[in-house]
């Protein structure tokens, strides 16, 4: 049977004879016998035999002939193969252009059959009513084209059983691999995990072919554990992986959390130069990124840049997010102008990664920025506005907040303000002394049916404190006992830092509030605040508080317990306080030296903390000079450039007027942000002049 191609897939062709040249040093005799070695002797060896017939001024008339077949005779052309044909590789690239656009073909008859079953009802009765146009002829190759061509998974295993029953199959592990590619293009694991174990039923056995469509497929559906199970069964059926499986399983590993494999293999995919595709890149940036190896996941970017892998999207959009974890807002803006110069365009995840940076960065204008330019192209998801919301309320754009928020009102439910988005306008309200708006918010917040959290009373709690309102912390600690919301350490923290702001007259209030809370916490404050304790006793009481709380609590707790003691004038107990603090490793690396330079750095510590600090390292350099050992060239403080949210004012501000009353001849560096630095000569002469003990006064 031969099939001849139609007009339009002869338009397609449009084939001359000087279309398939030969060398042109050839002479015309050995280009004659050069095409015709190009016929087969045995034809029957390919699949379908390709005929090019031509006419010296007419287009050359193709089609394709079943070797199994005799071909029909026809006025226009003559199919047996004679001087005047030209044969077609049938496994060249443009054999198969030709075969899919000979309208005629068997393949394409059979790409039509496989269009059908997807499209038919999911019944062995509909299945076998479209295969039956196939007859008796049907062969092994017609069942591995059928399937490799659907999309209907269900209907995949109904034809794979149509088959098994009517025509003579060779190695059935063959069409079982092409149905499984159906369930891993439609994404269907549950149904590719059942073929796999009829397989094994069946006595079929797996072979490379298997475990890669099953690797994949489990990897496209999300499932990266069930890719390691599969992966760490190969050997038991004898098979050897291959790079594109070890390629997969960076990716099926990292993403089930297995870092050292995962990178175990990029190492060796690194070594021996495997093909990995833009996915598996991702992934291994995304997996040093978890890991906090935020280098790791530059160099794995520019190793695919320079192996010729093209970033994609995805790429981009994970870098993005692990820059931004890193907290390095300069290097997501670098990135983020590269993946736009490359044409690319940002999408949702893009700008989420974007927003998540710059807000947790506190790069507000550029948060702003990018939220606008997001406005224009989609609505935001009220995750995202939360994340504006809170970074406005960290950096006191309180009108900024409040017109997002206004924003939020009137879009769809999805976007609509939650209990989280007043949480945050309240908060915004707090920080910046809005005690009233705050208040308002709080009842609308009731009104819309939320039920505040710690989170809005620790906020609130933090404004009533700031503006000296006691009976107010009272009262609003009291609403969370009412609500049935337990105090947490947090909670304890605010209360303990309102403590610390709160006249000596009222402090008994709070420390009340305090006790109720956290027994121990409310106990040690007792103690601070009496006059009569014994500072061993302090220091014991204290050890098991910090050895009882969260770790991310700690360094707040001992702040505000240093400050109080400081408010108070009991320094000697700030200094017990600060060196438990220290052997606790609460505080780290407070002190450095150099063969230049001695710093102090008090860039963590709360005001009352960094004078504690500032008057043991006092003593500590009086001890140096008077033990003979010169003081380096230099000596600085660092305090930090940045503010405190409930305050308007930042610790190098606070703490420069306590340096001016003490006579500490520091002096903020214009060049060095945060920074206070004297030379040796100010600073032994201020030392050995006795000044320097008045710290204690201060």
């Amino acid at each position: 049977m031969a099939f001849y191609l139609s007009p339009a897939a002869r338009s397609f062709t449009h084939l001359h004879s000087s279309s398939l040249p030969l060398p042109p040093s050839s002479s015309p005799s050995l280009r004659r016998s050069r095409r015709r070695s190009l016929i087969p002797s045995h034809p029957v060896s390919f699949p379908f035999l390709l005929h090019l017939h031509r006419h010296p001024h007419k287009p050359l008339n193709v089609y394709l002939e079943d070797p199994n077949t005799s071909p029909p005779s026809t006025p226009s052309s003559n199919p047996t193969p004679s001087k005047n044909s030209i044969w077609v590789n049938p496994n060249s690239p443009r054999a198969s252009r030709l075969r899919q656009h000979t309208s005629g073909s068997r393949y394409a008859l059979l790409i039509r059959l496989a269009a059908s079953l997807d499209s038919s009802d999911s019944s062995d009765l509909a299945i076998s009513t479209v295969l039956a146009s196939l007859g008796s002829a049907a062969s092994e190759q017609d069942a591995v084209t059928v399937l490799n061509s659907m999309s209907n998974s269900h209907n995949a295993v109904l034809a794979l059983r149509w088959f098994q029953s009517n025509i003579r199959i060779k190695r059935e592990v063959i069409l079982h691999n092409v149905a499984l590619k159906v369930f891993r293009k439609s994404k269907d694991w549950a149904g590719a995990e059942a073929l796999w174990w009829k397989m094994l039923e069946k006595g079929i056995k797996p072979d490379n072919v298997t475990f890669t469509t099953m690797i994949s497929c489990a990897r496209f559906c999300n499932k990266p554990e069930q890719a390691v199970k599969l992966f760490e069964k190969m050997p038991e059926f004898g098979c050897c992986p291959d790079d594109i499986t070890y390629s997969a399983m960076i990716d099926a590993y990292g993403r089930s959390s297995n870092v050292e494999m995962a990178l175990e293999l990029y190492g060796r995919a690194r070594e021996e130069k495997w093909q990995l595709d833009p996915a598996t890149f991702a992934t291994v940036i995304r997996v040093y990124g978890m890991s906090g190896d935020f280098d790791g996941a530059l160099n794995v970017y520019e190793e695919m840049k320079a192996l010729g892998v093209k970033p994609n999207v995805f790429i981009y959009n994970t870098l993005l997010d692990a820059m931004g974890r890193a907290g390095r807002p300069w290097q997501v803006k670098t990135i983020y102008r590269e993946m736009c110069s490359t044409g690319l365009a940002p999408n949702r995840a893009t700008y989420s990664a974007l927003l998540r940076a710059y807000a947790k960065a506190r790069y507000a204008e550029d948060a702003l920025s990018v939220y606008k330019q997001m406005k224009k192209e989609m609505e935001l998801d009220v995750i995202l506005y939360n994340m504006l919301l809170s970074m406005c309320a960290d950096v006191g754009l309180v009108d900024e907040a409040v017109k997002i928020f206004n924003e939020m009102k009137g879009l769809s439910d999805e976007s609509k303000p939650d209990s989280w988005s007043y949480s945050a306008l309240i908060t915004a309200y707090s920080c910046s002394g809005k005690v009233s708006e705050a208040e308002t918010m709080l009842n609308n917040m009731l009104d819309a049916g939320f039920q505040p959290n710690i989170f809005v009373l620790t906020s609130l709690i933090q404004c009533y404190g700031k503006a000296g309102r006691t009976d107010s912390v009272v009262e609003a600690f009291d609403k969370l006992l009412g609500w049935g919301i337990k105090p947490d350490d947090r909670f304890c923290g605010c209360l303990l830092n309102v403590a610390a702001q709160t006249t000596t007259e009222e402090l008994g209030k709070i420390i009340g509030c305090i006790e109720r809370g956290n027994t121990r916490l409310g106990s040690l404050v007792m103690l601070l605040v009496d006059e009569g304790s014994n500072n061993d006793t302090i220091r014991q009481e204290a050890e098991v508080l910090f050895n009882n709380v969260s770790s991310e609590v700690k360094r707040a707790y001992s702040n505000c317990l240093i400050d109080l003691c400081v408010n108070l004038n009991y320094l000697e107990r700030a200094c017990v306080l600060l060196n438990l603090a220290i052997q606790l490793e609460i505080y780290t690396d407070l002190q450095s030296r150099s063969a230049t330079q001695w710093s102090l750095h008090v860039k963590s510590l709360s005001l009352g903390a960094a004078l504690t600090a500032l008057h043991v390292w006092m003593n500590d350099l009086t001890k140096s000079l008077q033990s003979g050992q010169d003081l380096p060239p230099l000596l600085g403080i660092h305090t930090g450039h940045g503010k405190h949210r409930y305050s308007e004012k930042g610790l190098a501000s606070s703490f420069e007027p306590h340096l001016r009353e003490i006579g500490a001849p520091f002096h903020e560096a214009p060049d060095k942000a945060g920074w206070f630095l004297t030379t040796k000569v100010a600073a032994q002469s201020w030392l050995e002049s006795g000044n320097s003990s008045y710290i204690a006064a201060a």
